[in-house]
């Protein structure tokens, strides 16, 4: 496995991402953002758990 600078590897993906078109970038994104919003919710929501002490 080869170590490639950050820039190199974001040069890469930007080339890449234009010879696939926006389908599988914005399918990657939305996937993030809703795992990130099932994420906040859970992290906010456990806050107001009963206590059954």
């Amino acid at each position: 496995m080869e170590h490639h600078p950050a820039a190199a590897w974001l040069t890469a993906a930007s080339s890449a991402a234009q010879q696939q078109g926006p389908g599988n970038l914005l399918r990657i994104v939305l996937i993030v953002m809703v795992v990130g919003c099932a994420l906040t919710g859970w992290f906010l929501l456990r806050g107001y758990k009963q206590k059954d002490d």
